[in-house]
């Protein structure tokens, strides 16, 4: 199943269920493909809907928005609205893949590196660019980009 299709039946089954955490989550999620639908420029599929990758990437940023929203709400004293915040971006991880460890990406730049024959920090765009593509949903951008670093200043 689409995973447009997947975050509407979640709607219906979050509705059902009276789940208003679940619910608020999903609509956000919901909300996000819509406006990227009607954006500018949108690529969308033969059917008129967003690819999986464009949804994923909607909900990772949803998902990194949510958390910051809870350091800035625990840095201002306000647990509560933090642990709603929190809660939100856990029901959006729910469509996300697994996200990958330090050690695997780590693993996974040594053989990008090896693959693109890169020898030195002058190689880092070459590097970024195949890891970026080939992690993409699975690690945040960071991370893989603190990882190539530390790889290519080790060679």
């Amino acid at each position: 199943m689409a995973l447009e299709k997947q975050i509407q039946e979640g709607i219906k089954q979050a509705m059902i269920a009276k789940d208003k955490t679940r619910l608020e989550s999903l609509r956000a999620i919901k909300s996000q493909i819509l406006l990227a639908k009607t954006a500018e420029g949108a690529k969308l599929e033969e059917d008129g809907s967003l690819s999986d990758d464009q949804i994923l990437k909607a909900i990772q940023k949803l998902v990194k928005q949510h958390q910051e929203s809870a350091e800035l709400y625990n840095q201002n004293g306000r647990p509560e609205l933090a642990e709603a915040e929190l809660a939100e971006a856990k029901v959006m991880e729910e469509f996300l893949p697994k996200q990958m460890s330090a050690e695997e990406i780590q693993a996974e730049v040594k053989n990008i590196i090896a693959e693109v024959g890169a020898t030195s920090m002058k190689d880092m765009g070459k590097v970024m660019g195949c890891a970026s593509k080939r992690l993409a949903g699975k690690a945040e951008g960071k991370s893989i980009a603190d990882a190539v670093k530390a790889a290519l200043s080790s060679l």
